[in-house]
């Protein structure tokens, strides 16, 4: 049976997810901590109402058994990441991950060290 297809994130939940992944599970007092450093206009009540939004999509999961609800995410970061790239690169390069590559090298956006470090993985895995 075929895990249902969650739906994509605003780019103001992938915010979120973002502090999820790299903190752990979080109340939504937490959350809105850690979102104040990058958005100190933030209101909490906007971080609770997006964090309960999530949960209702299936985003995030809930554990409701301390007053201070525990939010987390119900993916992987790299599971995610993975599926909103390849809904990308069917999207907007053709299904081509050879077109993304070379659109990313040629546009600016990879530093000499990531190009060095992208380098260096292909040499790695040549033969994989």
């Amino acid at each position: 049976m075929p895990t249902p297809r969650l739906p994509k994130p605003t780019p103001a939940e992938l915010e979120l997810l973002r502090t999820l992944w790299q903190m752990g599970p979080c109340t939504a007092k937490q959350v809105h901590e850690a979102q104040q450093r990058e958005r100190p206009e933030l209101p909490y009540a906007n971080v609770l109402r997006l964090l309960q939004i999530m949960h209702g999509k299936g985003l995030l999961k809930r554990d409701e058994r301390q007053r201070a609800h525990i939010y987390a995410p119900t993916q992987a970061q790299g599971s995610l990441q993975n599926k909103l790239l390849d809904d990308f690169i069917h999207k907007a390069f053709a299904g081509s991950g050879k077109a993304l590559v070379m659109a990313a090298l040629r546009g600016g956006q990879v530093s000499a060290d990531e190009r060095a470090e992208i380098q260096r993985f292909l040499r790695e895995n040549h033969d994989a």
